[in-house]
């Protein structure tokens, strides 16, 4: 099949759907709003405290959004510390434009 100049290629279409679907829950966006706001490096228990989820579920939000590269995770001792990707942070905000055909896609490899 060929692929039209003017259309989003399987590649890119896959990784925003999983930047969409990783933002589709409510507590995976209100760490990334605390972590975007902060300026700076929390622990999971700050986040914990700022955000009033459990441990558990905050870690496993926080394993999610590391893993498509929303949040850095930085090992210092026996503590990770988390702060929100900035290079993300301007990628992200073009993705609807792009997949609605706004704007051409960018080389998101300055994304991670």
């Amino acid at each position: 099949m060929e692929e039209n100049a003017d259309q989003l290629s399987r590649a890119e279409a896959e990784e925003y759907a999983t930047w969409f679907k990783v933002l589709s829950d409510p507590t995976r966006l209100q760490i990334v709003s605390l972590l975007a706001r902060r300026h700076g490096p929390m622990t999971v228990n700050e986040v914990v405290a700022a955000s009033g989820v459990g441990q558990p579920t905050v870690s496993h939000h926080l394993r999610l959004l590391s893993e498509v590269r929303f949040v850095v995770v930085e090992p210092q001792g026996t503590t990770r510390l988390y702060r929100i990707n900035e290079r993300w942070l301007n990628c992200f905000p073009m993705a609807a434009d792009i997949v609605m055909g706004n704007r051409p896609a960018p080389d998101t490899s300055g994304c991670s």
